[in-house]
C-alpha cells in the first residue's frame, strides 16, 4: 500500500522561534520600511519587537500588514532523493584505436607498431584532459607497439649480424654441388 505524506502548510503560532526566524521577520520589515510601507518609528518598534520574540506567533503579527518576503515560520527540509542512473562515461575512441592497431601488428608484421604507440600517447593525453575512459585499452596498444619494434628491432640485428658473420667468415655463399664453382 502506497503511503502518503501531507505537507503542513499551517505552522503552530506557539513554536519557539530561532534566530534566523527572527532574522527572516527583520528582513521582510526592512523591505516594508524601504518600499515606504513603514514609517522611521513603525521599523525601529516593530524591529526591537522581532529581536524580542520568543514564537513564531510573535513574529507573525509583526509582519501580518506586510507582503510577504521572507516566511516568518519554518520551512519544510528537503528530502532525500534517490539517485538518479548512473552517468555512462564514454571510451577515449583513440585508446580504441591504439589497442585494434596493436593488436594488428601480428597479421600485419608489425606495420602497425607506431601508429599503435603514437594513438596510445594521444589517447593518455585525451583522457587526462576530458575524463573518459580507456586507459587500459590505451597502455595495452602501447605495449604491443613497443614489443613489435623491440621485436623487429632484434629480428633487423640478427638478421645483419648473420649477414656480417657469414661475409667476414666465408667470402661468399657456399658454392652448389655440380653448379659453376663447385665440385662436381
Amino acid at each position: 500500500m502506497k503511503q502518503r505524506y501531507r505537507v503542513q502548510t499551517q505552522f503552530n503560532p506557539a513554536l519557539r522561534a530561532a534566530t534566523a526566524d527572527r532574522e527572516r521577520a527583520v528582513d521582510v520589515l526592512k523591505a516594508g520600511f524601504a518600499e515606504g510601507r513603514l514609517t522611521q518609528d513603525e521599523y525601529n518598534d516593530r524591529m526591537s519587537a522581532a529581536y524580542d520574540a520568543k514564537t513564531y506567533g510573535e513574529l507573525a503579527a509583526l509582519t501580518a500588514d506586510l507582503p510577504a518576503g521572507a516566511v516568518p515560520y519554518p520551512t519544510p527540509m528537503p528530502q532525500w532523493q534517490p539517485p538518479g542512473p548512473p552517468q555512462r562515461v564514454r571510451t577515449n575512441s583513440m585508446a580504441i584505436l591504439s589497442m585494434v592497431l596493436g593488436l594488428a601488428e601480428f597479421p600485419t608484421f608489425g606495420l602497425t607498431a607506431i601508429p599503435a604507440i603514437i594513438a596510445g600517447h594521444r589517447a593518455r593525453q585525451e583522457m587526462r584532459r576530458t575524463g573518459e575512459q580507456g586507459d587500459g585499452m590505451a597502455t595495452f596498444g602501447l605495449v604491443l607497439g613497443y614489443l613489435g619494434i623491440i621485436a623487429w628491432t632484434l629480428f633487423i640485428l640478427a638478421g645483419t649480424a648473420v649477414m656480417v658473420r657469414h661475409a667476414t667468415h666465408g667470402g661468399g655463399f657456399p658454392a652448389r654441388p655440380g653448379g659453376p664453382g663447385g665440385p662436381g
